[in-house]
Order: structure tokens, then C-alpha cells, then sequence
């Protein structure tokens, strides 16, 4: 018997490819997707490469009548609209994987100061597990509600808390300097996204003031109990897919060398983790559920790269892989 999988707000990009993902899982299957503004609509008629590989509709969300088809739900809507119907959901016990931030971060006050809304279930906020499976496997596999990890934050936390765990790098003065393919933004059109706006040009954007840096700094603390100070600086970057993080730490005496056997003795076990001895590139994992590290020296600090694909490792490749924590499944089901 196959877990039933629900997808909501199933017109984006990551909807897409969580779908996508899904469809060729051996354990799961879709069995819903809803989405208000284009109900009755045939899912293909809105992601025209379904065409004939899942027929269903969209469907506005009726929570009771969702949750008697669906065991899981991959909640695919923006921050604030997503918890309240998270909580719906847990309401009539169907298990659900959260694409937004309602959830990721510790502190209602910090939720509400970088995202400025009024948290609709704050009690919940610091008691859902961040789904990293590289980092929290324990608390996913037990979990009924998960926190799917921002894409940014997963090129930035996945190198950097296992070197704060060890000491082996200062945790202030940390440069988190990412790019970013424009599905990043979303699906639903944007001046700055443009193809006239965004073709041949790359720029910063919201410098010292993205969404994305408390989560950093949040989670590696949570992992690794150090309070770090990320000067985080995303920027916009004229391809569809694909981040890549060039990061800037201060090293406590250890090399290149021992920073890739840190992460080999913390990755021994994650599939999804690759340490290579080339300069990652986004090309490398575009597509797939990898994130690629690698280090050089440069001067007194140390530089670390790392490259995933924004849409599978930085979204619905993670919540395939927190499904398959779920279930007690291997977490390669769905993603290779």
C-alpha cells in the first residue's frame, strides 16, 4: 500500500517538482492538489509536462475531505497562509512537510520581526523539527509536522554547522555570499524577474535584510550551539536553477584538509553529500538532491563552497528525502 501524498498550492515551481519527484517514488503517490485561483483546472493544463502522467484536478482545499485522501501533505503556500492551514491539517491528524518559513525558526518575536506577520500558531514555533536530515534525522523520523529548510539556508548550514560543532572555525566575521537561478523568486511574475530584467545582469538584493539570514544563524545554533554573526548576501543570477554559496570563515588552527575530514566524519552516512576535490559549479547537481563542498585557502581564511539545486535540495528533493524519514524508508527513494 502506497503513502498518499497531497499537494497545496500545486501551481508553482516547487509543486512541480515535487510532483515530479513523487510520481516516480515506488512508496507514494499523489493523490490531491489544490489551488484557489485555478480550481477545475486539469494539473497539466498548469504544468503541461504532467500531460498524461497524473490526472487529477485542482481543487480548492477542504480540509476534511483532503485529509480522507491524503496521509501527507506537502503544504506548498507562502509564509503566514501556511501555518494557519497547517494547523488545520494537524487538526484532523494528516501529517504534513511545510514549504514556508511559519515554522523554521525558534522565536515567535524573531518570526514576526523579519516576516511581519502576527504568527497564526505561535506555540508550535521552536518545538517542529527542521527538516535537514543531515543534521536532525532524530527528530524527523518521529515527526507528525515538518519545517522544510530554506534554500539558501541549506547551502549555507549544511558546510558551516559541522565545523562550528568541532571549533574549527570562529563564529563570528562568517561571509555567506550566495546566487541564485531566478525560479528562486517564485513562479508568479515580478518586475525584477523579467527576462528583460533579469537576462544578462547579475545583482544583489536585499542586503543584510533577507529573510534567510536568521534562519542561518538560527539553525547552526540549534545543531551546533554556537551564535553566529553571517553577513549573508543573496543576488539574482540570469539562469533558471541552481545556488551557489561562496562562504568566508576565520579557521582555530585547522586546514583544508581537516575541514573535509570534519565533513566526511559528519556526512559518512548522508547520501546526499558530496565533498569533491573540484570547484563545485551549479551545472554539477542541477536537477538532483546533492549538495557539493568543497574548501581552499586564501590567505588567513578559509573559503568554502557549496552548490545545490534550489528546487530539489532547496526545496522538494528535501521534504521527498523528510518523507522517506518519515516512513523509515532509504532516504535515496524518489531521488536517484
Amino acid at each position: 500500500m502506497k503513502v498518499r501524498v497531497g499537494i497545496i498550492g500545486a501551481t508553482g515551481y516547487t509543486a512541480y517538482e515535487a510532483i515530479r519527484l513523487l510520481l516516480r517514488h515506488p512508496h507514494a503517490e499523489v493523490t490531491a492538489v489544490t489551488s484557489r485561483q485555478d480550481e477545475g483546472l486539469p494539473i497539466a493544463a498548469v504544468h503541461p509536462q504532467l500531460t498524461r502522467l497524473l490526472d487529477l484536478k485542482l481543487e480548492p482545499l477542504e480540509v476534511d475531505s483532503f485529509a480522507e485522501r491524503c496521509d501527507v501533505a506537502f503544504c506548498c503556500l507562502p509564509h503566514g497562509a501556511s501555518a494557519e492551514t497547517v494547523k488545520q491539517l494537524r487538526e484532523v491528524n494528516c501529517k504534513v512537510i511545510d514549504f514556508s518559513a511559519d515554522f523554521r525558526l525558534s522565536r515567535v518575536a524573531e518570526y514576526e520581526t523579519w516576516y511581519g506577520v502576527q504568527h497564526p500558531w505561535p506555540e508550535l514555533v521552536g518545538q517542529v523539527a527542521y527538516g535537514l536530515p543531515e543534521l536532525f534525522a532524530d527528530q524527523i523520523k518521529d515527526a507528525d509536522l515538518i519545517a522544510n529548510p530554506g534554500c539558501y539556508p541549506t547551502s549555507a548550514i549544511m558546510p558551516l554547522a559541522p565545523l562550528l560543532k568541532a571549533g574549527a572555525i570562529q563564529s563570528g566575521d562568517i561571509i555567506v555570499d550566495s546566487k541564485s537561478g531566478v525560479s528562486g523568486a517564485g513562479r508568479t511574475p515580478k518586475l525584477g524577474t523579467l527576462y528583460c530584467e533579469a537576462n544578462e545582469s547579475i545583482a544583489p538584493y536585499a542586503i543584510g535584510a533577507h529573510r534567510h539570514q536568521p534562519e542561518m544563524n538560527d539553525i547552526i545554533h540549534r545543531f551546533s550551539g554556537s551564535s553566529t554573526d553571517i553577513l549573508f548576501t543573496p543576488h539574482l543570477t540570469p539562469m533558471d536553477r541552481g545556488i551557489l554559496s561562496t562562504i568566508y570563515v576565520r579557521p582555530n588552527g585547522v586546514d583544508a584538509d581537516a575541514v573535509r575530514e570534519i565533513w566526511q566524519s559528519a556526512y559518512r552516512d548522508s547520501p546526499f553529500v558530496r565533498i569533491v576535490d573540484h570547484i563545485p559549479s551549479t551545472k554539477h547537481v542541477a536537477g538532483t538532491n546533492f549538495v557539493d563542498l568543497a574548501v581552499r585557502t586564501a590567505g588567513n581564511r578559509l573559503v568554502v563552497v557549496a552548490a545545490i539545486d534550489n528546487l530539489i535540495k532547496g526545496a522538494s528533493g528535501a521534504a521527498v528525502q523528510n518523507l522517506n524519514c518519515i516512513y523509515g524508508w532509504d532516504q535515496t527513494l524518489g531521488l536517484l
